[in-house]
């Protein structure tokens, strides 16, 4: 029994009605199928599955039904056409590439997205005759003088990690269009309940679903969202490479996805709300937050996101010990680099998340070891804010 709703829902609707197949038991909660395979009645039927002459589950290596459950959901709440999930979101990224490019081709990349998305495009791929250009995520004439004839992809992060800072989805996909590139943007900070960049003119859209998917920090999962054309190509991929996601974590994203947008509104003011405190400290030199007026990108956060998100990074006055000082007086928050769970977490992106890239790349994407970030979580902002204030009253004004 299919309970699959249609397009014209809501996205609150979306997050818990999509993507349900009810099995003959009729089940309300989705059901987890914990199997490696599949039965056939005939060898017959499993020639045919197996060749795509008729749909149905082969492998759970690429065909698994709790995992199509959480394509399906995630594919209604990006308004995409196809989704297909991954081990992780670099496996996510990774199939994209692989799925898309070949030696010789080369891919515009905005600057400041996180730092093993870098050491994919900036190292690895590079191995494999794969060339990648970074330009400052905000300069749309930078964009257009990278493009060379070999330009087959332009992968954007808005809002980026950790600065926040905000590409103009619509704009960027207007000069991959005519270079005849692909778009594909990763709304790993946003989720569908902030941001839909399909809706904005991207071709595809890569998601962590580690963050703010599942949402509580449990498992990992990957996700790539887009038109069937494209997806099916990223499936050919997954099916032979085998990135794939299990289906316990699957089952998990799933009924993470139900909770999604009264998440990120609560964690979102919160982190409004925290932002402006931040941005009142004496010991605090900037905040970096699209929710902000201060932010060079307000306006445009504005006009293509729901809210400013619930990231929130900031630089203290002084280096990395005044910065660590703050790490280290903390008693509520998590030191992790972890984001998106429902409790708050703290990281020093240029030690950990963007550690591993070179001092040179991290001056240029504007990761000082002043830097800070926090993924706003769901206890009360007060307690937050005492939290950080133990360390900031370490810090000289």
């Amino acid at each position: 029994m299919s309970s699959n709703p249609t397009d014209d829902l809501a996205i609150d609707t979306l997050a818990v009605r999509a993507g349900i197949e009810r099995s003959q038991f009729n089940e309300h909660s989705e059901a987890l199928y914990l199997t490696s395979s599949f039965v056939f009645g005939s060898a017959a039927e499993a020639a045919a599955r197996f060749s795509g002459e008729v749909e149905g589950n082969v492998y759970a290596r690429f065909t698994n039904p709790t995992v199509t459950a959480m394509q399906q959901r995630l594919a209604a709440l990006e308004g995409a056409e196809a989704c297909v999930a991954t081990a992780s979101g670099m496996a996510a990224i990774l199939s994209t590439v692989m799925a898309l490019l070949s030696a010789g081709d080369h891919v515009v990349v905005s600057r400041g997205v996180f730092g093993a998305t870098q050491q994919l495009f900036g190292n690895i791929l590079s191995r494999f005759g794969i060339e990648s250009s970074f330009v400052p995520a905000t300069d749309l004439a930078a964009y257009k003088a990278a493009v060379t004839p070999k330009t087959k992809l332009f992968f954007v992060e808005s809002p980026s990690n950790p600065l926040t800072e905000l590409v103009d989805i619509a704009a960027v996909a207007a000069i991959a269009h005519e270079a005849g590139a692909v778009l594909a943007v990763d709304n790993c900070f946003c989720s569908p309940a902030l941001q839909q960049p399909l809706k904005l003119g991207a071709d595809l859209v890569i998601h962590s679903a580690t963050k703010y998917l599942d949402g509580q920090g449990r498992v990992l999962g990957g996700a790539v969202c887009g038109s069937k054309a494209l997806v099916d190509e990223v499936l050919k991929f997954l099916r032979t490479a085998g990135p794939s996601i299990s289906p316990f974590n699957a089952w998990v994203i799933l009924k993470g996805l139900e909770t999604l947008k009264i998440r990120m509104d609560a964690q979102s003011a919160a982190a409004l709300e925290l932002a402006r405190w931040l941005e009142a400290q004496p010991q605090v030199a900037r905040v970096h937050y699209p929710g902000l007026p201060s932010h060079p990108q307000h306006e445009l956060a504005k006009r293509q996101q729901r809210s400013g998100g619930a990231i929130v990074s900031f630089e203290v006055k002084g280096g990395r010990p005044e910065a660590w000082k703050v790490v280290d007086a903390t008693r509520v928050v998590s030191i992790t680099a972890n984001l998106g769970d429902t409790k708050t977490t703290l990281t020093h992106p240029a030690s950990t998340t963007h550690g591993r890239i070179s001092p040179e790349a991290r001056e240029a994407a504007g990761i000082r070891e002043s830097l800070l970030r926090v993924a706003v979580g769901l206890e009360s902002v007060d307690d937050l804010k005492a939290d950080l204030a133990r360390g900031l009253a370490l810090i000289d004004a």
